[in-house]
């Protein structure tokens, strides 16, 4: 069984976790970072505190945006690895075709991510997505166009949907906001 100590729920355990759902070595990022194996292994492990351009430069080696990397400080300590309050989420992603996401979970060490997300009126994915993930989706509010594996569907309240490895593309046509809760697994942001 996992340590669920509150200690897990750090800068370190996260980019940890995020480099591993992505198949990186320590070696892979340091040498895309110019750094030594053993700073960013430092790093993992909280006893090293990167800079902002060594923040910027980890999150665009993992694909990811660099708000994903802050948001640890401002949690209570007895809260920290347990509970993450309304106000508190960290956001993910730009916002740019639409979508406005915030992490659900505490920090991404579990073997999953649960994300709250947001589909603006009139909005689109731009380009199909197809992760090496498994993931399902709870629609809270609103409705939202899909395609999963060439299949089309309209989903609304109360429905739910599973993306397994295969292309997908959302739109939101309508003109009131969707939301929805998504777990991911692995954690990919």
């Amino acid at each position: 069984m996992s340590d669920l100590s509150p200690q897990t729920a750090t800068l370190g355990a996260d980019i940890r976790a995020l480099r591993k759902a992505r198949g990186l070595t320590l070696s892979d990022i340091a040498a895309r970072l110019n750094r030594s194996v053993g700073w960013l292994s430092q790093v993992e492990r909280d006893l090293s505190e990167p800079s902002i351009s060594d923040l910027r430069q980890i999150a665009q080696c993992l694909g990811v945006p660099m708000s994903m990397l802050f948001a640890h400080s401002n949690v209570p300590a007895d809260e920290q690895g347990y509970v993450v309050r309304a106000g508190a989420r960290r956001p993910m992603g730009s916002g740019e075709e639409g979508l406005i996401e915030e992490l659900l979970s505490p920090d991404l060490t579990d073997d999953f991510e649960m994300v709250h997300s947001t589909f603006a009126p009139q909005s689109r994915m731009q380009t199909p997505a197809n992760r090496p993930t498994q993931e399902v989706g709870y629609m809270i509010s609103g409705q939202l166009d899909l395609v999963i594996g060439g299949h089309a569907f309209t989903v609304g309240p109360g429905d739910s949907f599973r993306i397994r490895h295969e292309p997908y593309q959302w739109a939101n046509p309508y003109d009131a906001p969707a939301v929805a809760v998504w777990v991911i697994a692995p954690p990919v942001y």
